[in-house]
């Protein structure tokens, strides 16, 4: 089908939701540090009233967003136990530009995304409809989908809100709209997203245990895969300790020493960016190298 750029955002809400479903809108005012939610329903918040109030906000320096799931009648908050119902995974692709959204595209473990919305110059949000998913399901797919892709694993939780389309990203200067591209018009199910998700509540369990990499083009090892995830997220600016603690997490029970691992992984990968190692993320000390031999 033909893509359609820059879609409204009331069209947006209303073809992304039901009319009477109830979702979150949020204001988000850096500068001066107000974060203002309304819990309302879809058909509200896409009306020219609500749709005004937002673009003042807006113009005033607020960045808009919307959560991407339906929240009970009642929901004061936005909040895992007032989710009514999953109907949208998504990805924060924020490393890696229009190749790492290019090899979502052509990957045969996913289906076409419904929405691609260019949140920020060469940083996109990618969003699937889905249907009948279960919320621990849904949250496994997504640290399954940010794991494969190189997403940010800060958007891994169903109560995520996402920029809205048609509203200025207010981080830039001058101001940056944001647009929203329709690609499918499908609801999916779990089964239609191959990446071996497990809706286990341990990390490692969300970490896809393939060798082949589609995004590349190339057969990685795990410790490949590792390797990868710890160079996006350290040259995005994220804590070395908690780099090392998610890979820790991801091999435990497949290494003897997955914290040593984790660590020789984390300050190497520092290393290659030029960046200095803090103390508590450096190498090994002698006693754990020698202790790694032993069970090696």
């Amino acid at each position: 089908m033909k893509q359609e750029v820059t879609i409204a955002p009331g069209k947006y809400i209303l073809e992304a939701f039901e009319p009477t479903d109830r979702i979150a809108i949020l204001a988000l005012n850096r500068g001066f540090r107000e974060t203002v939610q309304r819990i309302t329903s879809a058909e509200k918040a896409a009306s020219p009233d609500f749709q005004a109030w937002l673009r003042h906000k807006n113009a005033s320096g607020s960045d808009i967003y919307v959560g991407m799931n339906p929240l009970k009648y009642d929901a004061a908050a936005r909040t895992k136990e007032e989710i009514e119902s999953i109907r949208h995974v998504y990805i924060d692709l924020d490393y890696g530009g229009r190749k790492a959204l290019e090899g979502i595209q052509k990957s045969n473990f996913v289906p076409k995304p419904n929405y691609v919305l260019t949140s920020s110059p060469e940083k996109f949000q990618i969003v699937w409809k889905v249907d009948g998913v279960k919320l621990e399901e849904a949250e496994a797919l997504l640290k399954a989908l940010a794991r494969e892709f190189g997403g940010d694993p800060a958007a891994t939780d169903a109560t995520r809100v996402l920029r809205l389309p048609g509203f200025a990203n207010k981080k830039y200067d001058p101001d940056f709209f944001v647009e929203a591209r329709q690609h499918a018009t499908e609801t999916y199910r779990l089964g239609d997203f191959k990446l071996h998700i497990d809706s286990q509540n341990s990390p490692r369990h969300h970490y896809p245990g393939r060798t082949k990499r589609e995004l590349t083009g190339q057969a990685l090892s795990q410790s490949e895969h590792d390797w990868a995830f710890a160079k996006r997220a350290l040259a995005r600016g994220d804590d070395p300790e908690v780099v090392i603690q998610q890979i820790a997490d991801y091999r435990a029970g497949e290494k003897s020493n997955p914290l040593y691992y984790a660590r020789l992984t984390v300050t190497k990968a520092l290393a290659e960016l030029g960046k200095a190692a803090p103390e508590s993320a450096g190498l090994p000390s002698q006693q754990e190298k020698e202790n790694h031999a032993e069970r090696s």
